[in-house]
């Protein structure tokens, strides 16, 4: 081989060894639960490809989805950097499994809802503390506004000051908002507020927050019921940089 030909095979070698090592570096794994002990939403399946997408556009992080409870285990979880839940209901989910969630998160893991997540373990008190707050009823399933109460925040930023979209719109009770970050909340003009189930709380009507729990990061979403908001490219860019976030990586 010439000492021309020699070089240049060493100089293709050395552009080629960082990509390569990159492509081997092992994702982050986010485990999606969609056990629906109450309502089923129709949207789960399509969810599930879109968060599946979502981590293969990332190179960062790769979605497991199940509705099996004893994937909640101490050693189990130790493969996961965040959970993420699509639930209703009262889970079927003993109390060591229980515990193992929330030892996951209080020891610095992630965890996101979506949409009826808040719709979730209504008789767990410790849930409530680790989501910030309770489902309460949805008199809304209309376009509306948003309000994006904190522009400035990474997760949302890239929204402005306001969007608009058309989803059931939930309600939230027992909303711990001194605990929790707001990041969007219905701009409360754009619906109807003499509508029957309406309920008015001094937080008003929010819709994405954060808040951290021990050294964990969560998060959640009352958005999403509809495919159309699954489909919404700033929908998935929220997730996206919930998940990022939540794994407590740079956006």
């Amino acid at each position: 081989m010439r000492r021309r030909e020699f070089i240049a095979l060493l100089g293709s070698a050395a552009a080629i060894r960082p990509l390569g090592a990159r492509a081997e570096r092992p994702l982050e794994r986010i485990l999606y639960f969609t056990y629906s002990a109450g309502y089923r939403h129709d949207v789960i399946p399509l969810s599930n490809a879109i968060l599946t997408q979502l981590g293969r556009n990332s190179g960062v992080f790769e979605v497991t989805a199940t509705e099996d409870a004893s994937e909640f285990s101490t050693e189990n979880l130790k493969r996961y950097a965040a959970v993420m839940f699509y639930t209703t209901g009262e889970l079927p989910m003993s109390g060591a499994q229980k515990t193992a969630l929330l030892n996951f998160v209080r020891s610095g893991g992630g965890f996101l809802g979506v949409h009826s997540a808040t719709d979730t373990f209504y008789t767990w008190p410790d849930y409530l503390e680790l989501v910030g707050g309770y489902f309460n009823g949805h008199p809304w399933h209309q376009a509306v506004t948003i309000e994006v109460v904190d522009p400035g925040d990474p997760l949302v930023a890239f929204l402005g000051n306001w969007l608009q979209l058309e989803d059931e719109i939930y309600q939230i009770r027992d909303f711990d908002y001194r605990g929790s970050r707001v990041l969007l909340r219905l701009d409360q003009s754009s619906v109807d507020l003499s509508k029957r189930g309406v309920h008015q709380r001094l937080y008003g009507w929010p819709l994405a927050w954060k808040r951290s729990y021990g050294q964990g990061r969560v998060f959640y979403t009352a958005l999403g019921h509809e495919a159309s908001v699954w489909r919404d490219a700033r929908y998935q860019r929220i997730l996206t940089n919930a998940i990022l976030w939540s794994m407590q990586r740079s956006l």
